[in-house]
């Protein structure tokens, strides 16, 4: 005898394999376009890569050694083939694996994001949650002004005044860098998930991790203006919308208080945008990092990317646009399955 609810998961399986190649076919239309229009610009990589005082003959010779001489659609056949099989190409500026060095920097950059995305989500929703219980009155507004603020202020200026406040006038946190070498050659991290700072929480390396948290601190801080703004608005708006349902109507007139009301019975309904948003924000998250890596001389994607552009890296600017488009579908389908799971009726959209 079949039991019911045998086939209860074949719908979420079939949502996932769809959301799945639709992920593929979108990151290879990426690659295929981002390589497209790299080739365009106008560069010599065989010169790069030989150097300035190369032959005409050698840089020849390099150009057919990294297949430039061959027409571009089969160049990008041949490079989309490569990606399939693990192979990113070389990079013309540090003559090493791409897919090496990318793999090498990310954590650094995922590090940050993950961080900034958990302020986010620590400032937002509850400064949602006061905006609405008192819509309209001086605490509404004022976080409201705040998540403007924190919505329009570049990354670059708020880093350099959060520089300038906790590291060169109170000297509380490191100006820039990502860990201290001294501190970590004394207590070497021991990889486990490649996040540094987790690792050394986890392995329990007590000076690694104050001095990577240390580290960590202002970058982080500076990626979190933007997703703790969009939150806050978003949380705000969607309680607001919310509240008027009559389901929280009859829970009010049950007499909850209204913090129960919105925390407790309001906010569950507010997650599924809350959950899309985040999705949204990692991807602008992980492109604003660039900038923040910059500001603070943070090793990541974000200083191997102005690299490439600078060098006329082509391999290493496809390479880096690849791996900033896998990560933003991944969280992409990431959040459409926690969507699913929490709304079965995402799957018949």
């Amino acid at each position: 005898m079949k039991r019911a609810g045998d086939g209860r998961g074949l719908p979420v399986l079939r949502y996932a394999a769809r959301r799945s190649v639709l992920s593929v076919l979108v990151a290879v239309g990426v690659v295929a376009l981002t390589y497209l229009i790299a080739w365009v610009v106008p560069s010599d990589p065989a010169g790069v890569w030989a150097g300035p005082r190369a032959s005409a003959a050698e840089r020849a010779r390099i150009r057919e050694q990294l297949g430039l001489d061959r027409p571009v659609v089969e160049q990008i056949v041949a490079y989309v083939t490569g990606v399939l099989r693990g192979d990113w190409g070389l990079s013309v500026r540090t003559h090493r694996p791409v897919l090496g060095d990318l793999l090498t920097l990310l954590p650094n950059t995922l590090q940050m994001v993950l961080a900034g995305l958990l302020v986010g989500l620590v400032v937002g929703v509850p400064a949602g949650l006061v905006a609405a219980r008192w819509h309209g009155r001086a605490p509404d507004v004022l976080v409201r002004a705040g998540a403007l603020l924190g919505a329009s202020i570049p990354v670059f200026w708020l880093a350099l005044l959060l520089q300038m406040l906790f590291a060169s006038r109170l000297g509380l946190l490191p100006i820039a860098g990502s860990h201290d070498r001294a501190v970590l050659a004394a207590h070497p991290v021991t990889t486990l998930t490649g996040l540094p700072l987790l690792d050394a929480a986890l392995t329990g390396n007590g000076a690694a991790a104050a001095d990577l948290f240390d580290h960590l601190v202002l970058p982080a801080l500076v990626v979190a203006s933007y997703p703790a703004a969009v939150l806050t608005r978003l949380v705000r708006a969607s309680l607001l919308d919310t509240v008027g349902e009559p389901h929280i109507q009859m829970v009010r007139a049950l007499g909850f208080p209204e913090r129960a009301v919105l925390g407790r019975f309001a906010l569950r309904l507010a997650w599924n945008p809350v959950l899309q948003l985040n999705a949204l924000v990692f991807g602008y998250s992980l492109v604003n990092t660039f900038l923040v890596e910059a500001v603070f001389d943070c090793p990541g994607l974000g200083r191997y990317a102005a690299d490439a552009v600078r060098s006329l890296d082509v391999p290493a600017v496809v390479g880096v646009t690849l791996l900033v488009a896998l990560l933003y579908l991944a969280a992409n389908l990431a959040v459409d399955l926690a969507q699913a799971a929490l709304d079965p009726r995402v799957i018949l959209r």
